[in-house]
């Protein structure tokens, strides 16, 4: 049997671990702060539920084959203490979180080697902990290879669709360039569709083009079209839809992951000599907001 360990049972991990759980070869292991009873996601196809081992102290975990950490990308050092006693010579680590910077975030906590960065598109929701609503199917891509495509296997029996990829980082940025307009409106708390304006395209136009500019100086094969499509998407957004994750936490008065999906931008932008003001002027922005934020 497959034993594998999630940490942080939020919207995503939580989604995953119950997909997982429906494989009786693999048996899983919840890592929380809280206890929960089990889990119950309202998925696409009907209810899924499962009863999952929890633990909520990391000094009774053992070591397993696979963890899979869902952690927000400013929690990273708060899974150290989970790591320390669920990672052994043999463990490899999934790193489930936004953005494009996952093995840099975890070298110092697991040999990167041992490293398996995950880029998913799956849309859920979490109303209390171990309810979960998942409005859509779900897609994982990782880099093609021993680590990826074993990781890959885990998902034989669910509905979220996994693959291998060989140009996992090209992926990871073509997600980014759609996942960094949705500062917008977090910033203004307005779907931009029924807002939408020559100026405000010209906004989301430069925000995904520095972030696609970025993204080919660090090595990544980004189509214009990735660019069109996130243009697209935000032009017909519907009244009452958010922009993902960052609208949501910065509505619930949450921490955002600012660095992740748009502080990033800047960084290595700067790195590269790219100029990319228009990113640098929302995060300004938002972290002007009065929410709690990262850098």
């Amino acid at each position: 049997m497959t034993t594998i360990a999630v940490i942080g049972p939020g919207a995503i991990g939580g989604t995953v671990a119950a997909w997982l759980a429906q494989d009786p070869a693999l048996a899983i292991t919840i890592c929380a702060r809280t206890p929960l009873d089990d889990l119950r996601v309202e998925t696409p196809g009907g209810v899924i539920t499962a009863r999952p081992q929890v633990l909520t102290d990391p000094a009774t975990a053992r070591p397993v084959d696979w963890v899979l950490v869902a952690t927000k990308t400013y929690d990273v050092e708060s899974t150290k203490a989970w790591l320390d006693h669920l990672v052994d010579a043999q463990t490899r680590v999934a790193i489930i979180q936004n953005g494009v910077e996952h093995v840099r975030l975890f070298s110092h906590l697991v040999p990167p080697e041992r490293l398996v960065p995950v880029m998913i598109n799956l849309p859920a929701a979490r109303s209390a902990p171990g309810r979960i609503v998942q409005s859509r199917h779900g897609i994982i891509a990782v880099p093609a290879g021993r680590n990826g495509d074993e990781l890959v296997a885990l998902f034989a029996h669910t509905e979220i669709e996994a693959s291998a990829d060989a140009d996992f980082l090209s992926q990871a940025w073509i997600k980014l360039c759609g996942n960094c307009a949705a500062i917008v409106p977090a910033l203004t708390l307005r779907a931009t569709g029924p807002v939408w304006s020559e100026d405000l395209e010209t906004i989301v136009r430069a925000l995904v083009e520095e972030c696609a500019a970025v993204g080919r100086a660090e090595g990544a094969s980004i189509p214009q079209s990735a660019v069109e499509t996130t243009i697209a998407n935000f032009r017909n957004m519907a009244e009452g839809s958010t922009g993902g994750s960052i609208h949501a936490d910065r509505l619930a008065g949450n921490r955002m992951e600012i660095d992740a999906r748009n502080g990033v931008i800047v960084r290595l932008g700067s790195k590269h000599g790219i100029p990319t003001p228009m990113n640098k002027v929302l995060v300004t922005l938002l972290a002007a907001s009065g929410s709690p934020w990262v850098r």
